[in-house]
């Protein structure tokens, strides 16, 4: 194994030697010099894996040393060792991007520990994850095999989620695979629960019954809009795994009241879900008493036209039509930053609805643009994607305003996505949907087994489009894919972003609710 390579710059580096000595004991290679210059001009030519610092060396100072390496080598650690204890100087090489930070006089084991900390926190941190996912293994499997309901399936998603997020920090185990394996294992089961359980939640609503779609905004909105201003953030087709990505930037600004998740309707497609969620109702109720704020699967109309109108028709059966409100639907950069700019006028209502459609375009973009499934090849760059154009975005830029005011904000989504990876055939006309993860029309031929079949629509309270309509869903990872040139369809679109069926990062999303620090 290579020794890790040490810069160490000192003006009294002879009165270190010891300190040299115990470490190229213990298979360190150590380059010892006595100015930041020199510091400086070793690391331009040669590669270091860590360096120490001393902060006052006669010329340039270590502080100046520093940022003058960190041009260089920006991933550099850099460890800065001083007499100082003043705080300037602390913030000044902290805010550097310093490793570490040890204060003279400094003994052997010191420098070890430090070295330690740096070097081997991501295998320490992955050995650690990989102990406790063991553990937990045994638990989630036992939970997937129970009969367990809603709530527990969000528990047992929130937990996918935990340690997804945890073991990519740098998995080099192969526990990657089991967790793969076993969320595998849970959206199957999970597949099962909804075929055995949905239509009694629409058809015969009690206590067990999750939050839905058409009444999430009863049970998360309406009561709030009697505790002052109030916006309604709706990021289209944002994963849980996607928002415990942006938690922390919004823990910098906001108190999280309430972090949770409800169940998305089926499909889990924004036509369905969407205008459900902003009228309270279900897209056969809606059809039915408001016929021209409702556009069928098989019109050329935007399926989504109407929802600030099914919105105010909510709130005037909820008694709250006196309510100032504004909807503003951001569909590009322009009328984000149009929004950004009136901003002011906002708080005044009682009421702000935002709705962002960027990250079912970015699953769009990611199917459809080479570069896009390049920079997003898996899930964990979908995620970092989503995460950079968050902290880039007007949006970040306008609920940063409010701080300090006593507006609360709730951050929720329609539906989120699925990775798909196995194709189903399914046979039909040219007039059944073109959504890959459901199918609605007459005559379609297919593998019952291989999809949730709902023959009766107005069970699901989904619109008929003909008298022999029916619905299919896709389970898991599955997509639907046409027997005419099956193998390019096929490989067009594994590995893609969809969504529309049955699986838990579709159907489980988050709702969210907080107030500004």
């Amino acid at each position: 194994m290579d020794k890790v390579k040490i810069l160490w710059a000192d003006d009294e580096i002879e009165l270190l030697k010891p300190h040299i000595l115990f470490l190229e004991q213990k298979n360190y290679s150590v380059t010892a010099v006595k100015s930041g210059d020199e510091a400086i001009e070793k690391v331009e030519e040669h590669h270091f894996d860590v360096v120490f610092l001393d902060e006052n060396m006669p010329g340039i100072t270590g502080l100046d040393a520093l940022i003058s390496i960190k041009k260089l080598r920006k991933s550099l650690p850099v460890v800065m060792i001083t007499k100082s204890e003043e705080e300037h100087i602390m913030e000044e090489a902290i805010g550097s991007e310093i490793s570490d930070y040890l204060i003279k006089p400094v003994n052997p084991n010191q420098i070890l520990l430090s070295l330690k900390k740096i070097l081997d926190n991501s295998r320490l941190i992955t050995e650690k994850s990989t102990i406790e996912y063991q553990k937990e293994f045994r638990e989630i499997s036992m939970l997937i095999s129970d009969r367990i309901d809603s709530s527990e399936w969000i528990d047992v998603q929130k937990k996918l989620v935990y340690w997804d997020l945890k073991l990519s920090k740098g998995d080099e185990s192969g526990m990657g695979e089991i967790l793969k394996s076993q969320k595998l294992e849970a959206n199957n089961s999970f597949c099962k629960f909804i075929e055995g359980n949905y239509l009694d939640w629409l058809n015969n609503s009690d206590q067990q019954t999750p939050i839905l779609s058409h009444t999430l905004l009863k049970h998360k909105l309406i009561p709030k809009l009697s505790e002052g201003s109030t916006f309604l953030v709706v990021l289209d087709c944002l994963r849980y795994d996607q928002w415990r990505i942006l938690q922390p930037e919004f823990s910098k600004h906001f108190i999280i009241e309430e972090d949770d998740c409800y169940f998305s309707i089926l499909p889990t497609a924004t036509q369905f879900a969407r205008n459900s969620l902003f009228a309270g109702l279900l897209p056969s109720e809606i059809e039915k008493r408001f016929p021209k704020l409702w556009v069928n699967e098989n019109e050329d109309e935007r399926k989504n036209e109407y929802e600030e109108d099914l919105l105010r028709e909510l709130l005037k059966r909820c008694g709250k039509s006196d309510k100032k409100m504004s909807f503003n639907k951001i569909t590009n950069l322009y009328s984000a930053k149009k929004l950004l700019d009136n901003f002011h006028q906002l708080k005044q209502n009682d009421l702000n609805v935002i709705v962002y459609n960027f990250v079912d375009t970015l699953s769009h973009a990611r199917t459809d643009f080479k570069v896009m499934r390049e920079l997003a090849d898996d899930e964990k760059g979908y995620r970092s994607i989503t995460k950079s154009w968050f902290e880039n975005s007007p949006l970040l830029e306008m609920l940063k305003l409010l701080k300090g005011t006593d507006s609360k904000v709730i951050l929720t989504t329609d539906h989120g996505a699925v990775l798909v990876d196995n194709p189903r055939k399914v046979v039909g006309d040219k007039n059944i949907s073109n959504n890959l993860r459901y199918k609605a029309g007459k005559n379609m031929q297919y593998k019952a087994k291989d999809v949730f079949e709902i023959d009766q629509p107005q069970d699901a309270f989904l619109p008929k489009l003909n008298i022999s309509t029916r619905y299919i869903f896709a389970k898991n990872s599955d997509f639907f894919a046409y027997p005419n040139n099956y193998n390019h369809y096929s490989n067009h679109y594994k590995n893609t972003l969809q969504h529309g069926g049955v699986s838990m990062d579709e159907m489980i999303v988050p709702i969210i609710t907080m107030k500004s620090k």
